[in-house]
C-alpha cells in the first residue's frame, strides 16, 4: 500500500464500536490532487477486511468537504457495505433530489469481487460532470423479496456526478446495491421463512396435510434487527418461485404495529398486528403463530409466540412443543439408515449399530426379490424397491411373511446401469415417485399413496434432458432432480404444482432452476434440511466434492465435507434437531460419517443408501 493509499484507507476505514481504525490491506481507489479527465480501472477492494469485521457493527464515513469525484465514488461504495439501517450515510453522497428516489432495497447484485471503477469527465467546461462505470463478474442477484438467484454474467452499470453547492454528488444511479461476494457474505445471512404447502387437489389424504410448513430461503442483513427483519420478510409473502405452491395464514394487508420486536425475559415473542389480522379465528391465529415461531427461531431462541391486537390484547399463544405439529417433522423422526447389501437385499443400520441387519419382509430377510435401489416411507412401515435389472418397482410392508405382489411400475426401456427406473422417493404425503430413464420415452411418475395407479407428471423445461435421479421433499411441493443431457448431469430444483380436481388431479413440475450451476457433473443428491441439499458432484475438470447447497443455489458457509472418492449415492437426515449420521456409497462400499468423527466403512459391499423419504 502506498502512503497516499494508506492515508485514504485510514480516512475511509469503518467505525468499529465508535472508533475509526485503519484495516491493513484495505486500500480504496488510487487518486491524485487534481482530477484527470479520464482514469484507469481501479478496484475498490474491501474484501480483505470481511473476515475481521464479521462480528462487529460497521459504519460508513460521510463525504468530506472538497472531496474529489474518485474519492467520492470510493466513499459511496464503502458506505453501502455498512451496517447503517437506512443507508443514511450512503445517501449523503447523492444530490438532495436523488436521496429520496434511490431505493437500496430494490435488489442486490453480487460480484465475484468488489466492482472495478472507471471515471470519465463529461459535459465540457460549462456544466462539468463525471460518468462513472462500474464493472465486474456477476455471480448472483437478490431481488426485492430477498430471494437469491445464481446469475453468472458480466456486470456493467453507470453513475453520474455533478456539482451541488460546490460539492461533487451523485445525481444519477440505479436503485439497488452492488457488492463483492466477500462483503455480501459478511453483511447478509440466509434465513428460512415458513409458509404452508399449497397442495391442491389430490395433495394429501389427511386433514393435517394442509398444515405442513415449507421453507422459503431469503437473505437478510445480519446485524440490522434480525428478529424484526425476518418477521417483516415473512409478512411480505412467499418469494416468486415458491408462491404458486405456498400460502400464508396472514390476511392480506397484515402489518406490524411496533417498529421493533424483541424477546422478553422468558424468551417469548409478542407480536402486535393491525386489524387485518386481529379478526382471525383461533385456528387461523395459531397457524399465523406457527409461521412466526418457525421463522423467528432462525434468528433467536424463542420459546413461544403470542399474537396480540393493536392495543395489546392477546389473540393466541403457541409454544415450541405445540408448533411441532405444523412442521415438516410431523412426517417422521427417522433414526435409522437403509441400503442395499451385497446380496441385493434391503438392510438397515442404526447410529449405535456396528453391523447392518436385513429388514423383515420380501425385500429383506425373506429375499423375494433382488434390488438395485430402495426407498423407505417416512413412517418406516413400507419399502419401495427397484429390481436389480431396473425394470420393476415393488412396494411391500417391512413385515415377515408378507407377499411381494405385482410391480407398481414397469420400465419401458432396456436394462443396464443407466437404464430402467431411477431410485424411488417418498414424499411426506405418502406418495411414491420414480422416473423411467427410457431414452425413447422418459417419464416421471407418481404412485398415489404408494398403492394407486401410477400417474405421469409433466416436466416442462427439461430441454431434451432426461431425469436420472430424484428426491422429493417432505412437504411434497419441491423435488430435486438429476437431469442428464449428453455426457453432463446437472442438478435442478422443481416446483410441484397440482391442478385439476380431487378425482382427477393433474401434476407437473414447473420452473426448473439450477441450484449448483458450477457443477458440471452431479452424481448424487439428497435433502439435508428444510432448504438444504447434500450434493456429490464435480466442477469442470475438477475432483468430486461432497458439499451442502441451499435450494436457492447459494453455498453454505463451511459446506465442504471430509473427502471420499467415487461417491455414487448419499443419504442425510432431513429433519432438524438431533445430530445424525451421513451415509454414502463410495468406491469401497457403504461408509458412514457420525458427528465429530471421520468416515468409517460399515459394509464392503452395498449400494443406494437412504434415510426414510
Amino acid at each position: 500500500m502506498t502512503d497516499s493509499r494508506a492515508v485514504r484507507a485510514v480516512r475511509r476505514s469503518r467505525a468499529v464500536a465508535g472508533l475509526v481504525a485503519a484495516v491493513a490491506g484495505g486500500a480504496l481507489v488510487a487518486g491524485c490532487a487534481s482530477m484527470p479527465g479520464s482514469g484507469d480501472v481501479t478496484a475498490v477492494d474491501s474484501s480483505q477486511r470481511a473476515d475481521a469485521d464479521a462480528q462487529v457493527r460497521v459504519y460508513g464515513v460521510p463525504p468530506r468537504k472538497g472531496e474529489q469525484p474518485q474519492e467520492l465514488v470510493a466513499g459511496f461504495l464503502e458506505a453501502i457495505t455498512s451496517d447503517d439501517p437506512d443507508y443514511g450515510t450512503a445517501r449523503m453522497y447523492l444530490t438532495r433530489s436523488k436521496q429520496g428516489q434511490w431505493d437500496p432495497s430494490a435488489s442486490t447484485t453480487v460480484l465475484s469481487q468488489t466492482p472495478q471503477v472507471r471515471i470519465e469527465r463529461t459535459g465540457g467546461d460549462r456544466e462539468p460532470g463525471y460518468t462513472v462505470t462500474l464493472t465486474g463478474r456477476q455471480i448472483a442477484k437478490v431481488d426485492a423479496k430477498h430471494a437469491y438467484k445464481p446469475d453468472d454474467g458480466t456486470y456493467r452499470a453507470t453513475l453520474h456526478m455533478t456539482r451541488e453547492e460546490g460539492e461533487w454528488r451523485i445525481d444519477a444511479l440505479d436503485s439497488g446495491l452492488v457488492l463483492g461476494v466477500a462483503d455480501f457474505q459478511r453483511i447478509y445471512r440466509s434465513v428460512n421463512k415458513y409458509y404452508f404447502a399449497e397442495l391442491g387437489p389430490g395433495g394429501g389424504g389427511s386433514a393435517s396435510a394442509r398444515d405442513v410448513l415449507v421453507a422459503d430461503p431469503v437473505y437478510l442483513r445480519k446485524r440490522i434487527d434480525p428478529v424484526t427483519s425476518s418477521v417483516r420478510a415473512l409478512l411480505d409473502g412467499p418469494t416468486s418461485w415458491l408462491d404458486p405452491v405456498a400460502a400464508t395464514a396472514f390476511p392480506t394487508g397484515t402489518k406490524l404495529v411496533d417498529q421493533r420486536l424483541a424477546l422478553d425475559d422468558s424468551s417469548g415473542l409478542k407480536v402486535r398486528v393491525n386489524d387485518r389480522a386481529a379478526g382471525a379465528n383461533q385456528e387461523q391465529c395459531r397457524r399465523m403463530a406457527a409461521q412466526l415461531l418457525y421463522t423467528v427461531q432462525e434468528s433467536a431462541k424463542v420459546t413461544d409466540v403470542t399474537l396480540q391486537d393493536k392495543d395489546g390484547g392477546r389473540l393466541c399463544t403457541l409454544g415450541r412443543d405445540q408448533v411441532k405439529a405444523y412442521g415438516p417433522e410431523q412426517t417422521g423422526q427417522p433414526d435409522r439408515q437403509y441400503f442395499v447389501d451385497g446380496q441385493h437385499r434391503l438392510a438397515s443400520l442404526g447410529d449405535s449399530d456396528t453391523e447392518p441387519h436385513r429388514v423383515p419382509g420380501p425385500m429383506g430377510a425373506d429375499g423375494a426379490v433382488q434390488l438395485r435401489s430402495v426407498a423407505v416411507d417416512r413412517k418406516e412401515r413400507r419399502a419401495a424397491g427397484v429390481s436389480a435389472n431396473g425394470q420393476a418397482l415393488y412396494v411391500a410392508l417391512m413385515q415377515p411373511g408378507v407377499a411381494l405382489g405385482e410391480p407398481k411400475v414397469t420400465s419401458r426401456g432396456g436394462t443396464g446401469a443407466k437404464a430402467g427406473l431411477t431410485a424411488p422417493s417418498w414424499d411426506g404425503l405418502g406418495d411414491l415417485w420414480v422416473a423411467d430413464q427410457d431414452a425413447e420415452h422418459p417419464r416421471l411418475l407418481r404412485v398415489p399413496a404408494g398403492s394407486g395407479t401410477p400417474e405421469e407428471v409433466r416436466v416442462p423445461g427439461l430441454d431434451g434432458g432426461r431425469i436420472t435421479g430424484l428426491r422429493v421433499s417432505a412437504d411434497g411441493v419441491r423435488v430435486a432432480l438429476l437431469v442428464t443431457k449428453g455426457d453432463r448431469t446437472t442438478l435442478r430444483l422443481g416446483r410441484v404444482e397440482r391442478r385439476g380436481s380431487a378425482g382427477h388431479p393433474s401434476l407437473s413440475v414447473q420452473e426448473l432452476r439450477s441450484v449448483a450451476p458450477r457443477l458440471e457433473d452431479v452424481q448424487a443428491v439428497t435433502w439435508a434440511g428444510a432448504s438444504r441439499l447434500l450434493v456429490a458432484g464435480s466442477e469442470q475438470g475438477g475432483l468430486q466434492q461432497l458439499q451442502y447447497i441451499e435450494t436457492d443455489g447459494s453455498q453454505v458457509n463451511g459446506s465442504a465435507l471430509p473427502g471420499i472418492t467415487g461417491v455414487r449415492g448419499v443419504a442425510a437426515p432431513e429433519t432438524a434437531g438431533k445430530a445424525q449420521a451421513l451415509v454414502a456409497e463410495g468406491e469401497g462400499g457403504i461408509v458412514r460419517l457420525l458427528p465429530d468423527t471421520n468416515w468409517k466403512l460399515v459394509g464392503k459391499e452395498g449400494s443406494a443408501p437412504v434415510y426414510p423419504g
